[in-house]
């Protein structure tokens, strides 16, 4: 079984098949684009669409792509990131006709109905491009008539998905574990430093993580903060890694990314997790939940405990080690394959 992950340029897609073959699968990730936040990896393959001018070539180029993989491949795994970058209905239509094994994994705002997402979470927004429900509704239906099989990463997608798919498969988010060295917080140190990365600052409830670092420092708390933007991710790793506290987002109600980086290096994370989803995660989720509302409170709690932030520290890295481990997420895929 030879398996493909493409288009989205994401670390996320070179961990996973990096953690496949290491369990002996035959698994190859290709990039369309090249990464805007220059993680290390642009995958095993790289089409480098982006700089490519003209349109024409640029199709030309996915045409021949698509007709060498599937002469190649048994399994494609597509991982959605925009509309630009996936496949046209012919290059789906290509892998159905040669009985290719297709599965999709959804990753967030393509998914995300707002009127929906209200009705269980009064703070969450969404991407403004993605805030016409009637695109997101006929992108899903098109979709669902080609993929039986999707994969999305917790219970909060899972709510927009579920009834548009014949078979979900909930598959956490996965964290290389072996190359993120836990630095934790020093149970000493009074002047914490607190870091925040918002790859949108809207939705993920920038504004309310200033306001209350602006009202602390106003009150007089010893502590410094750094909000990281447009910073490759290499760089960005090294703020995580000097933090005693990171902030992740408020305002979607699950934990991302910044979140399992942060668990994974050993800190403190704050994050808003919806509370009907608690009872979703495993037991003993280390993050320190925080609305927009709350944001304030839970600062001003951990900049005054640098022993808890120890701790959460130490519990995070357990956490991430013990639900996120790059062999158990390829255990996972691996089962998800052998029922496409």
């Amino acid at each position: 079984m030879k398996i493909l992950h493409l288009p989205y340029s994401t670390s996320q897609m070179t961990i996973m098949c990096n953690a496949l073959k290491d369990t002996g699968a035959d698994a190859t990730s290709c990039n369309f684009i090249s990464h805007s936040f220059g993680f290390e990896e642009d995958g095993d393959l790289c089409l480098h669409l982006d700089q490519i001018d003209s349109e024409l070539e640029k199709q030309k180029r996915i045409n021949r792509f698509y007709e060498e993989a599937v002469k190649e491949y048994d399994v494609f795994h597509f991982h959605f990131s925009s509309i630009s970058t996936f496949p046209d209905q012919k290059h789906l239509d290509l892998l159905k006709k040669h009985n290719k094994k297709l599965v999709l994994q959804h990753r967030g705002s393509e998914v995300r109905k707002r009127s929906l997402a209200k009705k269980m979470n009064p703070y969450v927004t969404v991407k403004p491009y993605w805030n016409d429900e009637t695109r997101i509704d006929s992108l899903l239906n098109r979709l669902s008539k080609t993929f039986e099989h999707i994969i999305v990463a917790d219970y909060e997608l899972h709510s927009y998905v579920k009834d548009y798919y014949k078979y979900i498969h909930i598959i956490p988010q996965v964290i290389d574990i072996r190359n993120l060295k836990p630095s934790y917080p020093s149970p000493g140190k009074l002047k914490p430093l607190i870091v925040h990365a918002p790859s949108h600052q809207g939705v993920k409830g920038t504004e309310y993580v200033l306001n209350a670092v602006k009202k602390l420092q106003n009150e007089g708390y010893a502590f410094d903060f750094k909000l990281i933007e447009q910073m490759n991710h290499k760089k960005a790793l090294e703020y995580y890694q000097k933090a005693d506290l990171i902030i992740d987002q408020l305002r979607i109600g699950a934990f991302g990314i910044l979140s399992l980086e942060g668990m994974a290096l050993g800190k403190p994370v704050i994050c808003y997790i919806r509370p009907d989803l608690l009872k979703k995660y495993p037991e003993h989720l280390p993050i320190v939940n925080s609305s927009p509302d709350t944001i304030y409170d839970r600062l001003k709690e951990l900049i005054m405990d640098p022993a808890k932030r120890y701790d959460l520290g130490v519990q995070g890295r357990k956490y991430a080690e013990k639900h996120h481990n790059p062999e158990k997420i390829a255990r996972y895929l691996m089962n998800v394959y052998k029922q496409l």
